[in-house]
């Protein structure tokens, strides 16, 4: 049987598609440091170092907020009195901090990446911990969660660069606001009661808050919608390997505030920190977003 014209091409776009797939493992192997994984590998190292430590030792390390000190104010981000706490932790770490990476080293952001990494893991325990006092109450807090959610919303300025390199040249970094704005409403729906009676009124008032903030600001800065979706899933799926970071780091965008903000905060021997949770990922986003719309890692 003669192949036909259509099968020959078949045979050519997948030909085409595993050579681009190997482009982006060569790429992204290439781009990758022996010192950035280091950097990467300690956290997760100091986190299972201090959870070797006696119980005694890492509740002594936590931050109370009738008590509080300096030295807890810090330590009690990297303390974890469970094993179940501890691996969920490290998961959603390995999660933020593997995409984000390869988002930014993919994009020339590597700069970025780091900068705001060392300022969450040294300067943000201070400022959570801090602005956790704002709610006085007799109660303990420790875990990573809240460094965690920091990267989480440095993950959608991380996006952005990597789908503005490698897809959307023209794309304004004044878009990102809306999509801040957007986000916060999606947690506020996943996070908060929504109904027109009662507590559910503040949920409510937070998600239409945050989406018409996300239109108003993407109309008034000059955001322009696509009419189709057609030709932006064409570019994706013509370029295996990068295309599918792009898709992978929107569902972890997306995503990954559900495990951040559940409806039910209570479970598992404590309570889910929501507002700490809240404060480190629009943090996160705001600190490195003015940095980087100032110019300040423009190479």
């Amino acid at each position: 049987m003669t192949p036909s014209a259509t099968d020959a091409g078949d045979r050519a776009a997948d030909a085409a598609d595993r050579r681009t797939d190997r482009a982006f493992r060569r790429e992204l192997l290439a781009s990758v440091r022996a010192i950035d994984l280091l950097v990467l590998l300690a956290v997760p190292a100091v986190l299972l170092a201090v959870f070797a430590l006696p119980e005694a030792t890492r509740r002594s390390l936590a931050f109370a907020y009738a008590d509080p000190t300096a030295l807890s104010a810090f330590t009690a981000h990297y303390v974890h009195l469970s094993a179940d706490h501890l691996l969920g932790n490290l998961a959603g770490y390995g999660l933020l901090a593997g995409v984000g990476y390869a988002l930014a080293v993919l994009s020339g952001r590597r700069r970025l990446f780091f900068t705001a990494l060392v300022a969450f893991l040294l300067a943000f325990p201070f400022a959570l911990s801090a602005l956790n006092l704002a709610v006085p109450r007799d109660a303990v807090g420790f875990g990573f969660s809240g460094v965690n959610m920091a990267l989480a919303g440095l993950l959608p300025i991380l996006w952005f660069c990597y789908a503005r390199d490698r897809f959307a040249p023209a794309a304004s970094v004044g878009a990102l606001p809306a999509a801040f704005f957007a986000l916060v409403g999606w947690i506020a729906l996943l996070a908060l009661p929504v109904s027109t009676e009662g507590d559910g009124q503040a949920g409510l008032a937070i998600v239409v808050a945050g989406a018409l903030l996300a239109v108003l600001y993407a109309a008034s800065s000059g955001v322009r919608f696509p009419r189709s979706v057609r030709p932006g899933v064409k570019s994706l799926a013509a370029r295996p390997g990068y295309g599918d970071l792009l898709a992978v780091g929107a569902v972890v965008v997306v995503g990954y505030p559900v495990v951040g903000f559940p409806s039910d905060p209570v479970g598992g021997g404590g309570v889910v920190n929501l507002y700490v949770h809240l404060l480190g990922f629009c943090l996160g986003f705001i600190g490195p977003f003015a940095l980087l719309a100032a110019g300040v890692f423009d190479e």
